[in-house]
């Protein structure tokens, strides 16, 4: 699932939706929904893009380190 589907879900429930009806609508368990809440709640799509190239900058950075 990309990031504009995700933040659009946690915005559902942001916006006064129940969770429980939220992940069955979305066929997702409330432990994935809280673990994406923990990661983007609050962030807009271009932020949570911006963090996803920096995860990804990272890893690259840790795989060199360790070579």
């Amino acid at each position: 699932m990309g990031d504009e589907q995700i933040i659009g879900i946690l915005k559902e429930q942001e916006a006064g939706a129940v969770t429980a009806d939220v992940c069955r609508r979305h066929g997702i368990s409330e432990a994935t929904f809280y673990k994406w809440k923990a990661k983007f709640g609050g962030l807009e799509v271009t932020e949570a893009k911006r963090l996803r190239t920096l995860e990804e900058e990272n890893a690259k950075l840790k795989k060199l380190l360790a070579e």
